[in-house]
């Protein structure tokens, strides 16, 4: 008789409509109600959207100009991330009294290695069970959770009987679980690429499978592999505690637009002294500098230049990014500036959490 294969049991926890949900938490007056982190009905991004607001079509990232014409009763709230900063260390004490292989995917959301656990609990669905449960009762909000054999399949399932739910999906369930699922559902599979899956007949799961390695690599480059592999249920990743900085950012929302350079260059030293804050904060420079702008009609352009030796100074910042800004004519009025550094100088830094800045 053949030994039974072992597999990983992975935790996906993903906390339901966080910043909205903490808000609402904090302030009585706001339960129930379509609520909207971020943004003003005149300007700014939505950042996060009550479950209220869902319902009517608001979605985070979308404008709110628009997410006021989607829900004309809805409630902008100025994001505290102070505030959702302390929460969340909160919630990861409690999944440190589970095990110590905890990988932070954002403030709100985390994967947990509960294979050999701290509880002794063979049961990866009761211990999901257990650490919702004690979210709810020590921390007063509601979370999610998605289980099963490797991170991927816990990500997809964790979205499955939102909110406050969970899902799990057994060994022997993996592939056909993955056969049965929409395209569009495979976490990693954007817009874009679900567009183009389209076009070429691959509508589920199964019709992705059914293609070979050769087919997805010529469509896909180096995604084809991953796609093949994972529509099999073959997702090697570890769940990694201290997850690698790629880059480091800062950037600013506007209340009015940009027309002026000189005007812009302002802003950006701003935007610089914050960078260079957090840079020195985690001991952290590096070589690539990259400027974003989001003009006024949404539409989006960076711009980089690589140094020969790591920075994190930001006046050697600032003479990149003035030489980058005045690179080519601005397009249009800018609503967005932001400033990012990677090709970091270092591979095993702890993530560094950056959140975007609004203005009122």
């Amino acid at each position: 008789m053949s030994e039974t294969p072992l597999y990983r049991k992975i935790i996906h926890i993903d906390m339901d409509a966080f910043y909205a949900s903490v808000e609402q938490m904090d302030n009585p007056a706001l339960r129930g109600k379509a609520v909207a982190v971020g943004g003003s009905e005149n300007r700014g991004v939505v950042s996060a959207a009550s479950y209220e607001a869902r319902k009517f079509g608001v979605r985070s990232a979308i404008s709110g100009v628009l997410a006021k014409k989607y829900c004309p009763e809805i409630i902008f709230v100025r994001p505290r991330f102070d505030r959702y900063k302390e929460i969340s260390s909160k919630i990861h004490k409690i999944f440190h009294d589970y095990t110590d292989l905890v990988e932070p995917l954002s403030l709100d959301e985390a994967y947990l290695d509960v294979t050999q656990n701290k509880k002794g609990n063979p049961s990866a669905s009761l211990l999901a069970q257990e650490i919702r449960s004690r979210i709810l009762n020590e921390v007063g909000l509601t979370a999610s959770a998605g289980i099963s054999i490797n991170k991927f399949v816990a990500k997809i399932a964790s979205d499955y009987n939102k909110p406050n739910g969970q899902k799990t999906v057994n060994p022997d369930e993996v592939e056909a679980f993955l056969e049965e699922l929409p395209i569009r559902k495979f976490y990693g599979v954007g817009k874009v690429t679900t567009e183009k899956m389209y076009q070429l007949g691959i509508f589920t799961g199964i019709d992705l499978k059914n293609k070979s390695l050769e087919f997805l690599e010529k469509h896909f480059g180096k995604s084809g592999a991953f796609y093949y592999h994972v529509v099999r249920g073959i997702h090697n990743s570890e769940v990694k505690p201290s997850r690698i900085t790629k880059s480091v950012a800062a950037e600013h929302t506007f209340d009015v637009n940009l027309s002026s350079e000189i005007f812009m260059l302002e802003k950006l030293e701003s935007i610089a002294v914050s960078l260079e804050k957090r840079l020195q904060r985690h001991k952290i420079s590096g070589k690539t500098i990259t400027l974003k702008i989001k003009y006024s009609d949404f539409t989006q352009q960076t711009r980089s230049k690589t140094m020969p030796y790591f920075i994190s100074d930001k006046n050697l910042i600032m003479e990149t990014v003035e030489e980058l800004l005045y690179q080519e004519k601005m397009k249009d009025s800018v609503r967005l500036l932001g400033i990012s550094l990677s090709n970091l100088n270092t591979e095993e830094k702890k993530a560094v959490v950056v959140q975007l800045k609004f203005t009122f």
